[in-house]
């Protein structure tokens, strides 16, 4: 009976793991087939001047035949420009003189929303015999044509930052034994974090080559990114132990990933994700970064307000579990007691 024990013992924890294991795995099938097999743009937001008729009539035109654009109404130019340099919209259409519209894009904020809105608006052109004037106001880099970079250099930052909080949650245990030990760990993260920074910038920069005046703007991007997912991370597990990875892994991939817009602009999504990148860490450091690389800093204040919220958060979950959970670590026998322990 005694050689039955350890068996009993283990049975459960393996099933639970495993089955764990499976659910994640569906979910990151259904999350990624069903948000990105089929891509049906909706609602993609084109700015025009209030006064503008030539522009409002073409556009009005297109919406009676599809709800693939919409119009979005400014006051004047400036303000149309101000939106799209501010991303609120992928492009601007307005009458150019001599019977023509200049079509406006900015195709780094979503190349395939951008190429979607030129093509709509091109064939309304040609139908009302109307000609349209196609410029790219703020372009993708060459060496990105498909302007998936960004999405992916945050995927990197996103990663290694929940990596480093479950490599530690595993060695060190996921909750510290007390506010000394939950401090070096955060220092530790935070290390971690703007090392990551640095690296990921130096490889999409000077070695890749794909942006190479911004390395100092990709690696600070790249610093906060990592350390918001690490310590969102830390938080989770913490309070829940290492089965929190697993709820860490559905928030930050399995629909932080395709909920981020990286891939397709949220215009492209299912509802129910269309506005995730608004709030998740993924969706929040893919704008950061594209707005620090092609847009000068601008909209920039809620991404980066965004993730420095889900750091506190992550934080203060973290300083919180030490002082619930971190406790009972405490002069557990035969546990072995790390530097962030004491």
């Amino acid at each position: 009976m005694a050689e039955d024990s350890p068996v009993r013992e283990w049975l459960p924890r393996t099933a639970a793991l495993l089955v764990g294991t499976l659910i994640l795995a569906s979910a990151f099938i259904a999350a990624y087939v069903g948000a990105l097999h089929a891509p049906n743009p909706r609602d993609i937001p084109v700015g025009v001047v209030r006064g503008d008729q030539a522009a409002q009539t073409l556009l009005a035109a297109v919406r009676q035949h599809t709800d693939t654009i919409k119009a979005i109404s400014y006051a004047d130019p400036a303000a149309a420009e101000a939106a799209l340099n501010g991303r609120d919209v992928y492009a601007t259409l307005a009458t150019a003189g001599d019977g023509a519209l200049a079509l406006t894009l900015a195709s780094a904020s979503a190349p395939a929303a951008t190429d979607v809105v030129q093509r709509v608006i091109t064939t309304a052109g040609q139908q009302a015999g109307v000609r349209i004037q196609v410029t790219d106001q703020v372009p993708v880099s060459p060496e990105d044509p498909r302007g998936l970079a960004p999405f992916y250099l945050a995927i990197g930052f996103v990663l290694g930052g929940y990596l480093a909080s479950t490599v530690l949650g595993i060695s060190l245990g996921t909750a510290p034994a007390g506010l000394r030990g939950a401090g070096l760990r955060i220092a530790a993260l935070a290390v971690h974090a703007v090392l990551l920074g640095i690296a990921g910038a130096v490889l999409v920069g000077p070695v890749l080559g794909v942006w190479h005046d911004h390395v100092l703007a990709i690696a600070g991007v790249g610093a906060l990114a990592a350390f918001a997912a690490t310590m969102v991370a830390a938080a989770v597990q913490g309070w829940l132990g290492l089965f929190g990875t697993g709820l860490v892994i559905l928030l930050l991939v399995v629909l932080g990933n395709p909920g981020s817009g990286g891939v397709y602009a949220p215009e492209f999504l299912p509802s129910a994700l269309r506005g995730m990148h608004r709030w998740n860490v993924p969706g929040l450091a893919t704008d950061l970064v594209k707005s620090a690389v092609y847009f000068d800093g601008r909209a920039i204040r809620w991404p980066l307000t965004g993730l420095v919220i889900w750091v506190a958060a992550g934080i203060v979950g973290l300083i919180t579990a030490t002082l619930v959970r971190g406790r009972h670590v405490v002069g557990s026998p035969g546990r072995h007691r790390s530097p962030d322990q004491h």
